[in-house]
């Protein structure tokens, strides 16, 4: 596949611009801007649902080394709006390549640029925030004014209601390996490929639903399924317009049902115990972030993904409509909120992605907290 090496350039909204060559589809990209920490995964940060509508800032200066492989997609597509980096691989280099970063990038019609002082860039989004930004390549990028103009009128990430265009279609099961122990609800936030993989592993059959089937706290579907245990995926977007979702887990938590939530799930759980959440100034992306279990002292690394988060303190406890909660776990590098625990109902969750792929797996032992859960619930 002949790849262009057009100039292109990257806007940020407060008009702040860096040039660099194209890389991957030529075109328009427009979301938000955010920079990604993680040393290496980009296949599965790039296939993540919940960086829907986001343009990804790698930090890592080399990137597409390991090439693209049929394997470590996290979905079936790139979900990334735009893609920013360094210094591109000339050629992949893994056994299990199947063929290039970029190749894919222009299969799929992803729009991205190299050579960007990336660095820079970080510490730019640092100091402002997150912010609207676009990708320019492929036509005149001398008005920059008017690529200023096309950012400033796309869409703000606060008040997005994004986990419906990434939820799947249609119910599917990934059956248990070896016996099945327990039967789960996945509720389809933007759920990650590996995450029902390792459910399985426990011995979990796991039903993956689709969003949109369940408004209004409507559990019919949910109950059909004759579920040992409700879990809540990842996923894009302001956790204030899910409603539903949110509608749907105080009907869960009424019932007993016990419940586990990640990332995107750990704010609708919130929400559901009567918390609110607000905008990050930069989030957290990456698969380094640390994160501190106030019961235990114990700190896990982690790989997250999210741009909101829930108020509160680090070993609150909170009166809810179900019981006593308290905040679980926190991140020590800014004291945001990673994770709730119900006292009087089996319900808990976590800010980040016990499934972590490509790792770190510091905290895979969240699934057997599950399993005990629904042992326990039995």
């Amino acid at each position: 596949m002949t790849v262009s090496r057009e100039q292109a350039v990257f806007v940020v909204e407060d008009g702040r611009v860096f040039r660099g060559q194209a890389y991957g589809a030529l075109g328009t990209a427009l979301g938000e801007a955010v920079f990604c920490t993680g040393m290496t995964g980009y296949q599965e940060t790039l296939t993540d649902p919940s960086y829907h509508r986001q343009i990804v800032v790698q930090t890592a200066p080399q990137i597409g080394n390991t090439g693209w492989n049929d394997s470590d997609g996290e979905s079936g597509r790139i979900w990334v709006a735009g893609y920013v980096v360094r210094d591109p691989a000339r050629t992949p280099s893994n056994w299990r390549a199947t063929g290039s970063l970029e190749e894919e990038l222009v299969r799929q019609g992803v729009v991205g640029v190299s050579g960007v002082d990336t660095r820079a860039l970080t510490r730019h989004l640092r100091d402002r925030g997150a912010m609207r930004a676009g990708v320019f390549s492929g036509g005149d990028l001398s008005d920059v004014d008017s690529m200023v103009d096309v950012v400033r009128s796309g869409p703000e990430m606060i008040g997005a209601d994004l986990a419906g265009e990434v939820a799947t279609a249609e119910p599917y099961v990934v059956p248990a390996v070896g016996e099945r122990r327990f039967r789960v609800a996945a509720v389809d936030l933007g759920i990650k490929a590996n995450t029902p993989r390792m459910m399985s592993a426990c011995g979990i059959e796991v039903h993956v639903l689709p969003l949109s089937s369940r408004a209004d706290g409507d559990l019919d579907e949910v109950l059909a399924v004759e579920p040992d245990g409700i879990f809540l995926s990842n996923g894009p977007g302001d956790p204030q317009t899910a409603d539903s979702a949110m509608a749907l887990t105080r009907a869960v938590l009424e019932r007993r049902i016990p419940l586990f939530g990640i990332c995107f799930g750990n704010q609708i759980l919130g929400r559901a115990l009567g918390r609110s959440t607000y905008k990050m100034r930069y989030g957290h992306h990456g698969i380094n972030v640390p994160v501190v279990d106030t019961a235990t002292g114990r700190v896990a690394i982690t790989a997250q993904n999210h741009g909101f988060a829930l108020e509160g303190e680090p070993g609150e406890r909170f009166e809810t409509d179900f019981g006593t909660a308290v905040a679980s776990h926190y991140c020590p590098n800014d004291g945001t909120i990673e994770g709730l625990r119900c006292l009087d109902v089996p319900a808990f969750s976590v800010q980040y992605h016990p499934e972590a792929a490509a790792g770190p797996h510091d905290a895979a032992g969240l699934f057997d907290e599950f399993v005990q859960l629904m042992s326990e619930a039995r």
